[in-house]
């Protein structure tokens, strides 16, 4: 059954803001009138820019899947959920790993939330491809999606290097961002030269 995509693009927007809110809330104000108060801070607001690129990543893709897409259905509100329950994870796993100076285990856990993330965000493009069928737009796009592939390898990397030393595993979840920062074209030429009318019908 083919349902309306507004609802879903409305909700999912709500949670992402709701998640961005809470880390910037997580940032406390110190006590110390000088700079050398905000040195302790210095941590979790390297922690809180990098959820903040990777909140918006998500945000952005999602945005612009949604796009490509003429309805969602049951099993699509699900894996949206799905997706949505590791985003909220965020927030918490930002202030542990900040608070505690990029320490192993919040580093780890922080990992895990973002693989976890990629993760269901396949899942739910998977759903999304299977709803409007193989030879969609969608399907076409996200066929060989190197970067996921790459960011879910990386990501299973950075966990586990991060057992060693929770720095190196902090720096691959930057180099992960960096490689989502720079737009994917492939959704915009899509728009602008529509292959298939009558998919999600």
């Amino acid at each position: 059954m083919a349902l309306g995509k507004g609802r879903l693009e409305a909700f999912s927007d709500g949670v992402i803001a709701i998640i961005i809110t809470i880390m910037v809330l997580e940032m406390k104000v110190p006590h110390g009138d000088t700079i050398e108060s905000l040195r302790p801070l210095i941590p979790v607001f390297m922690s809180y820019v990098l959820s903040f690129v990777y909140v918006g990543i998500y945000w952005n893709n999602h945005h612009h899947t949604m796009q490509i897409v003429r309805s969602v259905n049951g099993a699509t509100l699900w894996a949206n959920l799905h997706l949505l329950f590791w985003l909220s994870l965020v927030p918490f796993v930002t202030g542990w790993m900040g608070e505690n100076h990029f320490a192993k285990w919040p580093v780890i856990c922080y990992g895990v939330v973002l693989l976890m993330s990629g993760f269901a965000y396949n899942i739910w493009v998977k759903v999304l491809v299977r709803h409007h069928g193989d030879h969609s737009s969608i399907a076409q796009i996200y066929d060989g999606d190197w970067k996921g592939k790459l960011s879910m390898a990386i990501y299973a990397v950075a966990v586990t290097v991060s057992f060693f030393n929770s720095i190196l595993g902090f720096v691959l979840y930057v180099v992960v961002a960096a490689i989502w920062f720079i737009p994917d074209r492939r959704i915009e030429r899509k728009l602008t030269y529509p292959g298939n009318e009558n998919e999600g019908r």
